[in-house]
């Protein structure tokens, strides 16, 4: 049987909902001044590029983006990680900064609890927000985001996918 796969973000769409979220970040910090965006990789560095993109635009000003490598802190890796490792490979310090963590989508949480351990080896930030641009359920830690692009409800089984190859489209499969 083969697998349907459902269009449930057009590319259009996508534009439109990185540009309120954009608005929505700006407007929450009352500005970028002190903003940081940490992309976590892979897939969510796309979304955090373009979102970052976005917010320069809205707020007329570049805003420092990272990618954030948070493989060192994921609980669910067989044997000691060694966590001594810049989560960004720079010598960035987030302290009294305002961090917005970008992901494509939020499922059980494990990957956000990881990026919140990473984040504060880099410093002491001011605020951790959290930005996804598909937010499907099925927490199994209790992580919620501040700014969600889709709620949308899924099946365990099924697959959400950000296509990041240009068209920045968003599909279910089943």
């Amino acid at each position: 049987m083969d697998a349907r796969r459902t269009v449930i973000m057009s590319p259009e769409r996508t534009r439109r909902t990185m540009l309120r979220l954009a608005c929505e970040v700006v407007e929450r910090n009352r500005g970028v001044e002190q903003l940081v965006v940490l992309g976590i990789r892979d897939r969510g560095v796309h979304v955090a590029e373009k979102l970052a993109a976005e917010i320069g635009r809205v707020a007329e000003t570049e805003v420092p983006l990272y990618g954030l490598d948070v493989s060192a802190f994921r609980d669910d890796v067989v044997g000691d990680p060694d966590r001594s490792v810049s989560p960004v490979g720079t010598d960035l310090d987030v302290t009294d900064r305002d961090v917005l963590l970008v992901d494509d989508v939020l499922f059980t949480g494990r990957t956000a609890r990881a990026a919140l351990d990473s984040v504060v080896q880099l410093g002491r930030p001011r605020s951790i927000q959290f930005v996804v641009l598909v937010d499907r359920g099925h927490r199994e830690y209790p992580i919620q985001p501040d700014y969600v692009g889709r709620l949308i409800q899924t099946k365990h089984r099924e697959r959400v996918s950000v296509a990041t190859d240009g068209s920045f489209s968003v599909t279910v499969e089943d």
